[in-house]
């Protein structure tokens, strides 16, 4: 259904508030619960679940080496408020409403870290496989940087996420406060996400694709879904009214599947200075940012010259878009409010020292595929290295190693790769031609590599890997050991079944490569 833009006042999320502090350690407790929301002006209230029973979650605001304890307390209703397919993973043995949060970009312990099958229900013993804990340490020893968290749970990830279960996680440290950013009310989240929204107010999502395969259960799980209405921080196509002066903006795209080509209109220019894992060495203006699902995003807008303007963050929609497609908006800005005090932050040419892996010793070097195939009813099964989550693990690193992890994608499409517990650098890509792939294996590159763009020479947690291209990342496996996951972040996919657990195991344990 169509919704007039930019009609309703852009919510500002609020920031959690410890249960207990001490010099030691925070803690936090968190509520998963069902809640009702008003996502747009001219729809009644849509049943959600939320962390607190907000959507988004709040935001939990940290500093740097600060000891977090956060008790996730699951109050959820027993079923799904969506469709579930049941064929996937044993889902008709498991109870419904399961949870495990994973604070994505968190450099945790394993049971930390939200592991797919640590899931737990509202009956805290109904639990999955000696995984689940109570509370979650977060150490937080690593760079101030943008996170997020959101659920994991095994097979139902892209369901519960659709449902409102993400959040903010921001990380703060001295050497990004001495650069003058702007900050306090002049710093904004924005968690953009897509959802389809009935006229009742009611979430929709597919209980199966638009043309139902023979034979294929009901509900069926659809390999993509991008939603009609664009959302940010929980309203459709909001406003806000701003000074004429620098304003710092956090990113997060938390939709299933959508990437978003975003741009400014008056050609206004955008300033990285962030990425996933934090600074980047630069600031760097650029006209279009290109975010794929769970990536993140910190730029710089500058209002000051367009006093008593209307500005819109666009999202390109290519040339041959649907003319009745909505989503080729995000928000907008009115610079109507008075400039309340002297703009004196800054937009730092430089910003930060990144050390380069190249120069650590290479350990390992994986060459790991991207693959399509489909399952026994001829629905599309997405696969990292044609194997699936069940199958033995095969990714071993060594606690402390440097490996190079070359990343084929053999499909038809670009898949955004996060790995858990690091963060890695992009060394480049380079495009093999594919068609000659499919007929017979061989691997024919079509031209010399491609070195990152300029706002990928940072730390990194998630990625484009592209169709026809191999995708090198450096990462150091380090500082835990144990049992981790890599995937897709198109949720769907991750789900079913493009997920892979890998092992950080001690030096001393032979035959680990």
């Amino acid at each position: 259904m169509k919704l007039t833009k930019f009609v309703d006042k852009l919510p500002i999320i609020s920031t959690l508030e410890p249960t207990k502090a001490s010099n030691r350690l925070t803690y936090y407790e968190v509520v998963m619960k069902e809640c009702w929301h008003k996502l747009h002006r001219d729809l009644p209230p849509t049943r959600l679940w939320g962390y607190n029973g907000l959507f988004p979650g709040p935001t939990i605001d940290v500093f740097e080496g600060e000891l977090v304890h956060v008790k996730w307390i699951n109050q959820l209703p027993q079923k799904l408020i969506l469709p579930l397919d049941t064929s996937i993973h044993h889902l008709d043995q498991m109870p419904q409403s399961r949870t495990v949060t994973h604070v994505h970009g968190s450099v945790t312990k394993p049971d930390s870290d939200g592991y797919p099958e640590a899931w737990f229900t509202r009956e805290f013993q109904e639990t999955g496989p000696d995984f689940s804990r109570e509370v979650y340490e977060y150490p937080n020893n690593q760079r101030a940087a943008t996170l997020w968290y959101h659920d994991h749970a095994m097979g139902i990830t892209r369901l519960n996420v659709y449902a409102g279960l993400i959040g903010m996680y921001i990380i703060r440290g001295e050497e990004e406060k001495a650069l003058q950013l702007p900050s306090g009310e002049y710093e904004i989240p924005l968690v953009i996400c897509d959802r389809t929204l009935n006229p009742d107010g009611s979430l929709y999502y597919p209980s199966g694709p638009d043309e139902p395969i023979p034979g294929a259960p009901s509900p069926s799980i659809v390999p993509a879904y991008l939603g009609e209405a664009i959302l940010v921080n929980g309203k459709a196509w909001p406003y806000i009214d701003v000074e004429p002066r620098k304003y710092r903006f956090r990113l997060l795209n938390a939709s299933n599947t959508r990437t978003y080509r975003l741009s400014m209109n008056e050609e206004l220019p955008i300033y990285q200075i962030g990425s996933d894992g934090g600074l980047l060495r630069k600031s760097i203006p650029t006209r279009q940012i290109v975010m794929e699902p769970a990536e993140r995003i910190d730029i710089v807008i500058d209002f000051t010259e367009f006093e008593g303007k209307s500005l819109t963050i666009n999202n390109d929609l290519g040339e041959d878009a649907d003319p009745e497609d909505q989503t080729n908006n995000i928000m907008q800005f009115k610079v109507t409010k008075p400039l309340t005090t002297k703009d004196t932050s800054r937009i730092p040419k430089h910003l930060t020292h990144i050390p380069s892996l190249k120069q650590n010793s290479i350990n390992t070097i994986r060459n790991l595929k991207l693959v399509g195939s489909e399952d026994q009813f001829g629905r599309p099964l997405l696969l990292l290295n044609n194997q699936l989550w069940h199958d033995p693990i095969t990714e071993k690193p060594q606690l402390g190693d440097t490996e190079i992890w070359s990343i084929v994608n053999v499909t038809n499409f670009t898949h955004p790769i996060h790995l858990h517990l690091v963060q890695f650098q992009v060394l480049d890509r380079q495009p093999f031609d594919l068609e000659k792939y499919n007929e017979d294996g061989s691997m024919i590159y079509t031209d010399a590599p491609i070195p990152p763009a300029e706002n990928e020479k940072s730390w990194k947690d998630t990625l484009a890997a592209p169709s026809a291209q191999v995708t090198r990342v450096i990462a150091k496996f380090e500082p835990f050991t144990g049992d981790y996951v890599w995937h897709c972040h198109i949720l769907e996919h991750e789900d079913y079944d493009m997920m892979r657990p890998f092992t950080i195991v001690d030096k001393e344990e032979p035959g680990t490569s």
